[in-house]
């Protein structure tokens, strides 16, 4: 269970860490990536990293993510001098699916409520029925 200060310490190196992504020029890097979460270890020693990337394309979704690893040295380095903290984590980013995943599901309930009463559910095969009831 995290302590309040460790919540505030991860909350401050996503600041941080989004800053200097913001800042960063790579050319795989989607304008639309998002630091998700932040888990710092209790020794400073390791950060895991979440980033959601909003983009349709899983590829850069991917690409960006390898592009974040390939530049964890000098976003660790910026972070040690930024927040000037004496042991600066070494950072891993990783792939967050759950806000993509979370727009198809409000996709999928958003077709479920316009559709009118007298329409099915999806069927396996993904395509809508009408009752017989008709």
């Amino acid at each position: 269970m995290a302590t309040f200060r460790a919540d505030r310490r991860n909350e401050e190196v996503k600041k941080t860490i989004s800053e200097i992504i913001r800042e960063m020029k790579d050319p795989r890097l989607s304008p639309m990536t998002a630091l998700t979460e932040v888990e710092v270890t209790k020794d400073l020693k390791f950060a895991k990293v979440k980033v959601s990337v909003y983009d349709d394309d899983e590829k850069k979704r991917v690409s960006s993510v390898e592009a974040l690893n390939h530049a964890a040295g000098f976003i660790s380095h910026e972070l040690g001098a930024r927040m000037r903290i004496r042991a600066v984590p070494s950072i891993k980013f990783a792939l967050d699916n759950s806000i993509a995943y979370s727009v198809r599901i409000a996709e999928i309930l958003s077709g479920l409520h316009t559709a009118n009463g007298s329409e099915a559910l999806p069927d396996e095969d993904g395509v809508r029925r009408k009752d017989e009831k008709e």
